[in-house]
């Protein structure tokens, strides 16, 4: 295969090329580097690249590979770390100016396992300013593009993970999710994002946001998720929330039968949201592939819950962002995100017994949500309301302004972080402007395993990683 080629090629592929020597980690790597070359900074998907560690792993991966040493699972295989997980000895920046420069002294624990497994790291992925945001621009490192669009919003703040996995900057890319933001990403630009269960990848430093924020992968094919997923996961000490079981094997298990007949929600709009027309139009023609093709059972509902979680998302969300960085405004105000300030301004005036009120409220939501899921097994929804806008707005044009809450077309997607429910992002079109769209799966608490395979049974129906951005090389 070419170079091209190689770069898009599945992980599940690649590691097994390498095991049986038909494949060099250093040719991989290489033709990944170069590819990256030839796209950046136009894509600007990195706020730091690795190429000369990358390429030195990739020379001791190939030696381990010819000395017939034991390899890991995922030996000689490229990988991107989001620049909010610490490497020690790399800056860790949060797409800030407050934080430029700062070089943690420990691993993270999820990125010590991703290495561990055989994964080579390319370099540290683009955010928005300490990910407050769902649009993929910020002050540090300026606007990340939608490879399929340049200028336009390729979803955050995992927005270097979503466009390297779509623009074939190797096959496995990290993710963080505390109110959508791998599955936006995934939505934006068109490949595979899934939000794992609360506590199933281990988090260190503690986030803000009060257990909210999921750690998981971004890739172009439901089978490198449970790849990556199965690396990823697993309790560790130093996240005292980290799940206490081990992860399932979720690559060999991928394809086996559920052991129940499936009942499947289907929710255009929570009861509330605001959704685009061409947005609709592709998730309720996704949602019948499931009865026309997979021959289940899916019936459209309209959740008593739903309607209840714009409130504690407008609350939550500025007064995370308050309490954490509202000491940065005197000093730094003038070098950050406007929208941010506002945000931080907004959650500045809340006392200590709105907030223990409030979170009362979100743990009665959070109870909701999982009894709606003793009804059914899975929820199906968009994963976002809009496609991409021009990466320089908030909200699009066409929708309410607002100083700072863009949360108004992600209203699918926060729920089920305040609930800690699986949930991935998969596509399912392209609107006639050619901008892909994705579809949520949502899952009950734990079913990780059950959200992947009922995504791969529609990938397999409607597989899309063959699509490559048109963007010129």
């Amino acid at each position: 295969m070419n170079s091209d080629d190689l770069c898009f090629t599945s992980a599940t592929d690649l590691a097994r090329l390498i095991r049986s020597r038909a494949l060099s980690p250093v040719e991989l790597v290489r033709a990944v580097l170069q590819r990256i070359d030839r796209l950046e900074p136009r894509l600007n998907a990195f706020a730091l690249r690795t190429s000369e560690t990358a390429l030195d792993q990739a020379r001791d991966a190939e030696r381990a590979v010819m000395a017939g040493d034991p390899l890991g699972r995922l030996h000689g295989v490229p990988v991107t770390i989001k620049d909010h997980e610490a490497i020690a000895g790399l800056p860790t920046e949060f797409g800030s100016f407050t934080s430029k420069g700062k070089v943690p002294d420990f691993t993270t624990p999820m990125v010590t396992r991703l290495r561990d497994a055989g994964g080579i790291i390319l370099g540290k992925t683009t955010t928005p300013e300490f990910g407050w945001k769902g649009v993929s621009d910020g002050p540090l490192t300026g606007t990340t593009h939608n490879p399929w669009k340049h200028g336009y919003n390729a979803g955050a703040s995992s927005s270097g993970a979503g466009v390297g996995a779509a623009a074939g900057y190797g096959p496995l890319h990290q993710g963080g999710d505390g109110a959508g933001s791998i599955r936006m990403p995934a939505h934006f630009c068109g490949v595979f994002g899934l939000k794992p269960t609360y506590g199933r990848v281990p988090i260190y430093p503690p986030s803000n946001g009060d257990n909210t924020l999921h750690l998981g992968p971004i890739t172009r094919n439901v089978a490198d998720a449970s790849l990556m997923l199965g690396v990823m996961a697993g309790p560790h000490p130093w996240d005292q929330t980290s799940l206490e079981s081990s992860a399932a094997d979720y690559s060999s298990r991928l394809h086996e039968a559920f052991d129940r007949p499936l009942r499947i929600a289907f929710s255009p709009d929570l009861g509330h949201a605001r959704v685009d027309p061409e947005v609709a139009e592709l998730v309720l023609a996704a949602a019948k592939v499931f009865e026309a093709d997979l021959d289940l059972t899916v019936e459209e509902v309209t959740p008593a819950w739903g309607a209840r979680g714009p409130e504690l998302a407008r609350f939550f969300w500025p007064a995370h962002f308050a309490a954490r960085h509202g000491s940065l405004l005197p000093q730094w105000e003038e070098k950050m995100d406007p929208g941010f300030v506002a945000c931080i301004r907004a959650g500045m005036d809340y006392t200590l017994a709105d907030y223990q009120n409030m979170r009362l409220k979100k743990y009665a939501y959070a109870v909701e949500i999982h009894r709606f899921f003793e009804e059914w097994d899975f929820l199906i929804t968009p994963s976002v309301s809009v496609a991409a806008f021009p990466a320089d707005r908030l909200q699009p044009e066409h929708w309410p302004q607002h100083a700072w809450d863009w949360l108004s077309w992600a209203e699918f997607s926060y729920p089920f972080n305040l609930s800690g429910n699986p949930a991935a992002s998969i596509p399912c079109g392209f609107t006639p402007s050619g901008l892909p769209v994705g579809l949520q799966i949502v899952g009950r608490r734990f079913d990780d395993l059950g959200v992947l395979q009922l995504a791969s049974r529609f990938e397999a129906i409607r597989p899309w990683a063959q699509h490559r951005p048109p963007y010129s090389d």
